[in-house]
């Protein structure tokens, strides 16, 4: 006789919330009973630093503390853990469980690097990698960190520029990009940018089992002080980036683009007034594979736009103050913003006033 099964949503919805919250502590309960989590760094009004764990609903479910101001999140599916890092300058990095189960662990980056505030895992979660700066040579490095003995660092290899800040795994599980702002900084400067004048940013993709440089690709000369910053992969594979323009504020440069293979980059023209309101700085970048999508957003210009990713079209745009935050959800995307808001698919917003949500947003997709 076979037995039926049923998933973890149905077996949630006939036990009921107070069943599971008798098997597990109020966090994991909370957690458990939604398909999608989000994951954000977050100031608090009273100064206080962390990191949420958002529902669907846009409600925070629990959250960790941190040392000092955080920046993004990545998450490894098989082990279920999410790593925090430190905004540049910082030199910390939390695990933590977004269940809430297991507590916190901190590690820390070694002396002469600092984090920029970005990793990945690799693809069997057995290695973390890290974009860090090796202030003293101004050079950007990865660092990379064994996950199976409580995240020791076990080697580095280098970006092969300068002011290294968010990094992918590609599709190949064997090849990082990475986005190389070009900016020079050094701790006992604080976050100064040193070299604006000469500053040569690039994207990058490196062999992270070898170190070996694969590609280099750098924009045009009179676009030296356009900072490669964000990015992510659509579901063709391509990488999609963001930029922050360090040259006259008067100038409207191009400021997202596309990187594939062989390639040289591609900058997406877009209307005036699009690019006009992003007031020269690209905040995050954000893919929606299943809905053929990207999201691009400015805190600086108040402006989020989204992009149909087969024909670079702008399909979409809002104005939402300081939204710099975004991540899929659904068939659009949930935004968060420096003023509290959490603005969700279809319209609906949410206000967590004590809030000031940081930078970046990681969704994170609960096993069945």
């Amino acid at each position: 006789m076979k037995t039926s099964l049923i998933d973890r949503r149905d077996f949630l919805r006939a036990a009921g919330a107070g069943f599971v919250a008798a098997m597990a502590p109020p966090a994991w309960a909370k957690t458990l009973s939604t398909d999608a989590v989000f994951a954000t760094a977050f100031v608090k009004r009273d100064g206080s630093y962390g990191a949420a764990i958002l529902s669907e609903a846009g409600k925070v479910l629990h959250a960790i503390d941190l040392p000092a101001r955080g920046h993004d999140v990545t998450f490894d599916p098989l082990s279920k853990r999410s790593v925090v890092f430190a905004r540049q300058p910082g030199t910390f990095a939390v695990v933590f469980d977004h269940t809430g189960r297991d507590e916190p662990l901190t590690f820390a980056s070694i002396s002469g690097r600092h984090f920029f505030g970005h990793g990945v895992f690799s693809t069997d979660g057995a290695l973390l990698y890290a974009t860090e700066n090796d202030f003293d040579n101004a050079a950007g490095v990865v660092g990379v960190y064994d996950t199976r003995a409580k995240f020791k660092r076990v080697g580095e290899f280098p970006t092969y520029g300068m002011g290294p800040h968010e990094l992918l795994l590609l599709g190949d599980g064997r090849t990082i990009a990475v986005a190389n702002g070009g900016i020079e900084t050094h701790p006992d400067y604080g976050r100064a940018e040193l070299n604006i004048a000469t500053m040569k940013p690039s994207y990058v993709l490196v062999d992270r089992f070898t170190g070996d440089l694969v590609e280099k690709h750098e924009l045009p000369p009179a676009l030296h002080q356009l900072s490669i910053r964000h990015m992510d992969t659509d579901k063709s594979g391509a990488v999609w980036f963001g930029c922050q323009y360090r040259g006259p504020g008067g100038d409207r440069p191009l400021l997202v683009g596309r990187a594939a293979r062989g390639k040289d980059l591609q900058l997406l023209d877009m209307p005036q007034d699009v690019l006009s309101g992003f007031r020269n700085y690209i905040g995050s970048v954000a893919a929606n594979p299943a809905a053929g999508t990207v999201a691009v957003s400015s805190p600086e210009g108040n402006s989020l736009a989204i992009i149909d990713a087969a024909s670079g079209r702008i399909v979409a745009t809002s104005a939402l103050a300081e939204v710099c935050g975004v991540a899929p959800d659904g068939t659009s995307f949930m935004a968060t913003t420096g003023t509290g808001q959490i603005a969700q698919a279809g319209g609906a917003t949410r206000s967590e006033p004590d809030y000031v949500w940081d930078n970046h947003m990681l969704r994170i997709d609960q096993a069945a």
